[in-house]
């Protein structure tokens, strides 16, 4: 009896807990029916957004409690914040909480204004410091970070720095996959990425020697393995090449001209060049021509925080540049430059001045004409336009506008009467692009560039004695487009698509109105490309390589070029790393020499399309691989190359002995070895670098088949310093060179029917070349927004007498006269800038 007793009992308390239970399950209702039980009950109004409350569900409260103690009840069990109003409301909402902070760039440190911050509550925008405001849903709340160039931040509110305004970084979409392995390669500003490519910074550049401003074009000529054979901006040798070989590109527009005075400075104004990137070999597939080396510029492609300029004057020009933001997602940077001789002829304007003029008709006219009134001015402007609309796209505009010209009166009297006639020169560049860049998400953007380059070249030539004018003129335009997209399959690889469309149109004119004689010849050359490349960084980013390949259709020549691509980088020892570079290229524009005194003897060159018969097109073939030791503060590097061009013609080579006016198509082969040995203490830098040249010419159609190239400078010698701290900057440098290759007449019969008689082609050499120059910077504080900068400069500090060029002519007694051109002499130079 007691034992069916306990099994009641234990019966009766299991099915009183069932029976509790379900009804506890059953009595678990929808919030909304919670809330119209209690506002029929209390005669409370509820406000709330119907997905606040949507989805909640829980046990009624007691029937018994107030108000406050329902509220309490409700909070607790839901997390959302329930407050009483006026007039019996209760208002429900997520309980939320701020975050501030400042969004940077985890490299440079920068501020990253105008980035779009969102919430699963709002949306906001950082302001001009980078500051940002935002209402969170609580620690679970995902905030989602964008901003045009960079990866997506996707991070748990919960995870940002609670209690104060902390800095968020940001890091940059890096599609390049690329990796800086030698910092300051010369010195501050210049480092060598793992693609091969060298990169300046003028943000973060020193000082060169002989250098007052960071000059795009002599900057680049501080590297192993470029020279200039005659001194010039443009005339850059890259391993043996010619000047036309370079690719020169201004915010991926290419120019065909490069200099003011002729060559004697660079075109594009410090101000608003950023960047540049130099490239001698493994130049990626998505870049054309060049068969010697790539030369890239860029201006700033972020946007600025605040207005801010410059004006600066030294012995040569007078400049200024403005960066002004246009609202919140708009900037615009204008850059200008304007010779100062119409004011003051200045030492360096004379000496420049005297350069350019040696063995050409300004100086050297005939023996009754006599040239006068002479007047050189040069300017440019540049225009960079930027606007990101959204935090996924960017369209950027850019300008740029460059004028040489040079103007002079030839006087003669005849019979009595004297006669006046103006001769001229002028050069000049105006070109326009614009790009689109859009993010679509962290792993795809797409690139799209349309540009429009026109260069020309003109001459008026008077000849008072022949009673003549002649006028030249050299034009070029060129039109293209160019898309691409990027995709980053994983953290690892990146694939790389594109097509790149060019149209370029050449014209020269030769025009003589006594007798009259006019030639005008015009050609157009299409040519449509695909390419596409595969790049790969590994997890501890020790390798880096990228392979690829460009397809070329030269619609005129009906022509199929493949040309592929290599670029490979490995870290190794900690301290080591090898490269491997490789590459397939063309061209299809190139400059000749007609006649040495054409356009006034001064700028001789002018651009031809190849025809494929006396022209062709130029192909090249080129390898290297170095090896660079770096641990505290040294840096060894040395690369050797191997290099293949065919396709060039004796008249774009220079020649100035008995090929000076013969057509011939040939090649030319380079070797040699390109070595750096750096130091870099707390605030000098200090270094030595060598290049050995071997580069020799094979033309089948001449009497010597092969010779020494007119560009074989067969070794090479610079030794360095920079000193940078707090305010002052120094440099000092010594350059040296060994003379490049002439050819001498013959020594026994210097004269044959009554023409110079050479001997072998370019076995003599002229002398060494030797330069020391020197400069100094110093920065002072003028008020908390401005600054100056005071600084001198000497080039040839020793005036030495250096030849660059010679040639021989026949005297008229039986032996020859020798024509010098030299180098610059002795040459100061001071700047005055003013930053606000």
């Amino acid at each position: 009896m007691k034992i069916k007793a306990a099994y009641l009992i234990v019966f009766l308390v299991l099915w009183s807990a069932l029976k509790s239970y379900s009804q506890e399950v059953k009595e678990t209702i929808p919030l909304l029916n919670i809330l119209e039980n209690v506002s029929t009950t209390y005669g409370y109004r509820f406000n709330y957004a119907s997905t606040t409350i949507a989805d909640i569900s829980l046990l009624p409260p007691d029937a018994n409690w107030e108000i406050e103690e329902i509220l309490a009840y409700l909070t607790e069990k839901t997390g959302l914040e329930f407050s009483i109003l006026p007039n019996r409301f209760i208002s429900i909402k997520k309980v939320t909480a701020m975050l501030c902070g400042y969004l940077k760039d985890k490299n440079t440190q920068n501020f990253l204004p105008f980035a779009t911050i969102q919430s699963s509550l709002e949306s906001v925008i950082t302001d001009e410091n980078g500051y940002f405001e935002i209402s969170v849903a609580g620690n679970e709340d995902i905030i989602n970070i964008r901003f045009v160039g960079y990866r997506t931040l996707q991070r748990q509110a919960g995870l940002f720095k609670s209690g104060s305004c902390g800095d968020v970084f940001m890091i940059a979409q890096e599609f390049q996959l690329t990796e800086i392995v030698l910092y300051d390669y010369l010195i501050r500003g210049i480092d060598q990425v793992s693609d091969g490519s060298y990169r300046i910074n003028f943000d973060r550049f020193s000082i060169l020697p002989g250098l007052t401003e960071t000059d795009v074009l002599q900057s680049v000529q501080a590297f192993p393995g470029i020279q200039s054979i005659n001194e010039t901006v443009s005339d850059i040798n890259i391993r043996g090449g010619t000047n036309d070989q370079n690719l020169l590109l201004w915010d991926g527009i290419k120019m065909y001209q490069s200099g003011h005075f002729f060559g004697l400075i660079s075109m594009f104004n410090p101000m608003i060049t950023q960047n540049v990137t130099l490239r001698k070999n493994g130049t990626p597939a998505s870049y054309s021509d060049g068969v010697s080396g790539t030369i890239s510029m860029e201006t700033e492609n972020t946007l600025n925080e605040e207005f801010n300029g410059s004006l600066g004057i030294n012995f040569i020009d007078v400049s200024g540049f403005i960066d002004a933001p246009l609202g919140t997602r708009s900037s615009i940077q204008v850059a200008a430059r304007k010779a100062i001789s119409d004011f003051v002829e200045s030492p360096t304007y004379a000496a420049y001045f005297s350069r350019i003029s040696q063995d050409t008709e300004l100086e050297n006219n005939s023996v009754n004409v006599l040239n006068s009134d002479k007047t050189f001015d040069f300017y440019d402007t540049s225009m960079r336009w930027l606007w990101q609309p959204t935090s996924k796209d960017q369209l950027q505009l850019n300008f740029i506008h460059a004028s040489n010209e040079l103007v002079f009166n030839e006087n003669a009297d005849f019979s009595g009467a004297s006669l006046t006639r103006e001769s001229s020169l002028n050069q000049s560049t105006i070109a326009g692009g614009f790009q689109y860049q859009r993010q679509w998400n962290d792993q795809i953007r797409t690139d799209i560039q349309v540009y429009n380059t026109d260069y020309k070249l003109r001459a008026v030539n008077a000849n008072i004695q022949n009673d003549q004018r002649f006028l030249q003129e050299n034009k070029v335009s060129e039109t293209g487009v160019r898309i691409s997209s990027r995709y980053l399959l994983n953290e690892l690889f990146q694939w790389t698509n594109g097509y790149h469309f060019t149209e370029t149109k050449v014209t020269n004119l030769d025009d003589v109105d006594n007798p009259i004689f006019i030639r005008l010849n015009g050609d157009v050359m299409r040519v449509h490309s695909g390419f596409t490349s595969l790049g790969y960084t590994s997890k501890n980013r020790n390798t880096t390589g990228n392979i690829g390949v460009r397809f070329n259709y030269l619609d005129k020549l009906e022509q199929q070029l493949w040309e592929p691509r290599l670029s490979f980088n490995q870290r190794f020892l900690k301290w080591f790393n090898v490269e491997i570079l490789g590459e397939f290229k063309h061209q299809y524009t190139s400059q000749v020499i007609n006649f040495q005194n054409d356009f006034l003897g001064i700028e001789k060159r002018r651009w031809q399309l190849s025809n494929d018969l006396d022209i062709p097109v130029i192909s090249s073939k080129q390898a290297s691989a170095g090896l660079s030791f770096n641990k505290a503060g040294w840096l060894f590097n040395a690369v050797g190359f191997y290099k293949e061009v065919e396709g060039i013609t004796a008249q774009s080579q220079g020649f100035q002995n008995q090929y000076e006016f013969v057509k011939a198509i040939g090649s030319y082969n380079a070797s040699g070895i390109d070595f750096l040995v750096r130091r870099q203490f707390k605030a000098a830098s200090t270094w030595l670098s060598y290049s050995y040249l071997n580069a020799d010419y094979e033309f089948n159609s001449l009497p010597e088949t092969s010779f020494p190239s007119n560009y074989d400078i067969t070794h090479a010698v610079t030794l360095g310093l920079s000193y940078d701290l707090n305010q002052v900057r120094v440099a000092a440098g010594w350059n040296w060179r060994t003379g490049r290759p002439t050819t001498r007449p013959d020594a026994t019969a210097p004269i044959v029917n009554n023409t110079v008689n050479y001997g072998p082609s370019n076995t003599d050499l002229l002398q060494d070349y030797m330069r020391v120059d020197v400069s100094a910077l110093y920065q002072l504080t003028v008020s908390n927004n401005s600054k100056a900068l005071l600084g001198f400069s000497i080039w040839n500090v020793l005036d030495r007498e250096n030849t660059i060029s010679n040639y021989y002519r026949n005297n008229g007694l039986g032996g020859t006269t020798e024509f010098i051109q030299n180098s610059l002499g002795i040459t100061p130079n001071a700047v005055i800038k003013l930053h606000f």
